[in-house]
Order: C-alpha cells, then structure tokens, then sequence
C-alpha cells in the first residue's frame, strides 16, 4: 500500500498564500516563506486601520461640524451640550452632512439650540 502524503494539502495552503501576496514587491510575491510573512503583517495592518477609520471618520466630523459652528458663532462644544438638551437626537456623522450639504438648515439648527 502506497503511502499517503499531503502534498495536495501543502500546494493549495501555499497557493492560497501565495494568491493574497499577489503583487506584493519583489520576493514577497514569489517565495512562500516571505509571503506568508508579508500577509501575517498586512493582515495585522488591515486589523488596525479598520479599527483607525473609526477613530479618523469620527475626528472628521467633529473638524466640520466645529467649523461651521464657528462661523455661526458658537464653539462646538457648546453647541453639543445645547443641542442634548434640547433633545435633538442627531449624530455626528449627519451633523456634519448638514453642516456642508444644507448650510441654511444648518444656521436654523444653531439658532435652534442658542
């Protein structure tokens, strides 16, 4: 009886490898011991930036919606406070898409909350 061997398990985990590595600079791409480093890095790279987007999205509207709270004369933290106690349920992310696509609903917002 002949003998079992995994090369058909080995070739596809080094194919699947070697296939996310495509086009990675030089040997990275090519030799299966620097791919599977170069796609444990990136993985780990990718891991971190979907946790940064977060944190840059959120820093970005909060940049829009104080620039426009200046302009209207109010600082943007005073402009949060007011608008949870008025009760006005809208998050950053919206706040920000009214402060750039609707500046005159925006103004009616501000004059709202002072």
């Amino acid at each position: 009886m002949a003998r079992i061997k995994c090369a058909v398990t080995t070739r596809s985990r080094r194919k699947k490898i070697l296939k996310l590595a495509k086009g990675y600079w030089g040997a990275k791409s090519k030799h299966f011991k620097m791919a599977k480093q170069a796609v444990m890095k990136s993985g780990n790279y990718a891991y971190i930036g979907r946790k940064h987007r977060k944190r840059d999205f959120r820093k970005l509207w909060i940049t829009r919606i104080s620039a426009a709270c200046r302009m209207r004369g109010i600082s943007y933290s005073n402009f949060m406070n007011k608008i949870k106690k008025s009760g006005i349920e809208l998050n950053r992310k919206m706040l920000s898409e009214i402060a750039i696509s609707d500046p005159q609903g925006f103004t009616k917002l501000v004059d709202q909350v002072k």
